[in-house]
């Protein structure tokens, strides 16, 4: 069974944050209490880290995509196992490599 990976509450008054960025791939290994992405809130920037030791899924938030607290943003699924989908509802997304932004201003 796989494990859910959501969106945390850091504060009172938080109900939404925004997947800054993932640290962790699709089908990486990854051990409880781990860091596996950044979020933010309009107050506050902390880290996500893996609820569980497995094997991480496709993610069902982008960075940059704010979502509610609780909200799904991946699975973990068993150790040696292939990676989970996306969690059922959502596209599955890839994670995005690295882009340059050029910008004129």
């Amino acid at each position: 069974m796989a494990t859910e990976v959501r969106m945390p509450k850091m504060g009172m008054s938080m109900e939404s944050g925004t997947l800054v960025e993932w640290h962790r791939q699709a089908g990486d290994e990854v051990v409880e209490g781990e860091v596996i992405a950044e979020i933010s809130s309009d107050k506050i920037e902390s880290e996500v880290t893996a609820p569980a030791s497995g094997v991480l899924g496709e993610p069902a938030v982008a960075e940059g995509e704010e979502v509610a607290v609780g909200a799904v943003l991946a699975l973990i699924g068993a150790a040696g196992q292939a990676p989970p989908p996306a969690p059922s509802g959502r596209t599955p997304r890839r994670f995005p490599g690295r882009r340059s932004s050029a910008s004129g201003a």
